[in-house]
């Protein structure tokens, strides 16, 4: 029987791994170590991210690759170091899926997403319980601000702390602005800073709520905020001007231009 070919086509990338790692391999590749490797990891998922926010799918089948790249770089070292090997890796995360959906390889019945859903998270707490852990346990430590927020109430509704509706979320967000606006008229910076962490939190359920990524949101405004600005600066330079000797009138006008032109 022939092997499977993403099989053969894994396989074949760990031999090339090995290769590099081995004795005269890549010098730099030899010198790396897994905390060496957190910046490249972190890196190569948000080029993999900026792919799937521009549906570009060859560039995205190429960051997927190094995103796995990192994945066979990290498990060889950990295999050098005696704590695990990318079988152990792919085998772990094999019988995860398939203890966690009972619905397609056990006898369970679960009739939509959301039911799915909600199996998996039940199934994923009573594993927890033997291990005496969190709800919100699982949501990496790293993770950006924003994003982080979304793991960590998705989570907590997964198990009912959820307000009913979205009406109730947005209410709880004109409260929490009406809060923010009281405290930047006191000019208390901890308070301000304090009261502005809850607009981002409740920002972020806002979006839950509403099936919407907010960090994908944000990172589409950032590059919004560029090329309209890059569009200002274009055409202060077309008039010998630089931002800083314009007045916010210019740029503001510019600015609407590269409005009207997005449209």
């Amino acid at each position: 029987m022939n092997p499977d070919p993403a099989s053969a086509a894994l396989a074949r990338l760990v031999a090339v791994m090995r290769s590099l790692l081995g004795e005269g391999g890549c010098p730099w590749d030899r010198a790396q170590t897994p905390d060496t490797l957190r910046a490249f990891l972190l890196e190569e998922t948000h080029e993999a991210l900026a792919a799937l926010d521009a549906r570009d799918a060859p560039n995205l089948k190429e960051e997927l690759g190094d995103l796995l790249y990192q994945i066979v770089f990290l498990s060889e070292l950990a295999a050098r170091q005696g704590d695990f090997d990318l079988e152990g890796v792919v085998t772990g995360i094999a019988e995860k899926l398939t203890r966690r959906h009972p619905w397609v390889f056990g006898n369970d019945k679960v009739a939509s997403p959301e039911e799915a859903l909600r199996n998996w998270e039940r199934l994923k707490s009573l594993e927890r319980a033997e291990k005496k852990k969190s709800v919100l346990d699982g949501v990496p430590e790293t993770l950006p601000a924003l994003a982080k927020a979304f793991r960590l109430s998705s989570k907590a509704a997964r198990v009912g702390f959820e307000w009913p509706d979205v009406a109730g979320v947005l209410a709880k967000l004109d409260e929490e602005v009406a809060e923010f606006k009281e405290a930047a008229k006191g000019g208390d910076v901890s308070r301000i800073e304090d009261e502005l962490g809850d607009i981002l939190f409740t920002l972020a359920n806002v979006a839950r709520r509403m099936n919407v990524d907010p960090e994908g949101a944000l990172r589409r405004t950032n590059e919004k905020f560029v090329k309209r600005f890059r569009y200002v600066e274009a055409r202060l330079r077309e008039r010998g001007k630089q931002p800083e000797t314009s007045t916010l009138e210019e740029m503001d006008a510019l600015w609407n231009e590269a409005k009207g032109q997005a449209r």
